[in-house]
């Protein structure tokens, strides 16, 4: 597998099949005790700098993976400082290339072009159900903290301060 991951424009037709396959998945695996999965998409135009990115990993030219990243309000860090906030968002890899890397390499791109567009930190939220992604994010050093939106499909955030 040669993965190529690059930001592409988020209205692409690649992205809306990606998106679509993402959604699909999280609507059919969505813990039912935690009620009715709501399916929303984040709107393109959100993913456009200097107020985020978009980016799909391919694979001999087939779109494998993707995720986005946007600008967020601002918030304060642990020391009271301004936290200029990226929020990653919609990270999906297709089955067959999920445990390849292609999560990391997608979540490194999006690290890289958050701290280019200034974010000193970079935030998620996710479903503890979903444990590999949950793993992932903490063993990229991103640390649990307080809910900075109203999502009602999470139950974990994460922050994460970017390096310059």
């Amino acid at each position: 597998m040669s993965v190529e991951v690059r930001t592409v424009p988020a209205d692409l037709p690649e992205v809306d099949v990606l998106l679509d396959a993402y959604l699909d998945e999280r609507e059919a695996t969505f813990p039912s005790a935690q009620g009715a999965y709501s399916r929303k998409r984040t709107p393109a135009a959100e993913f456009t700098p200097p107020n985020g990115v978009f980016a799909v990993a391919y694979d001999g030219g087939t779109a494998v993976g993707c995720g986005g990243l946007r600008r967020i309000p601002d918030g304060v860090d642990a020391t009271g400082a301004d936290d200029v906030r990226f929020e990653v968002k919609h990270v999906f890899v297709t089955p067959g290339g999920r445990g390849t890397g292609i999560a990391s390499a997608l979540m490194d791109l999006l690290e890289r072009e958050g701290a280019a567009l200034g974010a000193t930190s970079i935030v998620l939220d996710t479903n503890d159900s979903l444990v590999a992604a949950g793993a992932m994010y903490r063993g990229r050093g991103y640390e649990r903290v307080a809910a900075f939106n109203d999502n009602p499909n999470a139950t974990a955030w994460y922050r994460k301060p970017t390096t310059r």
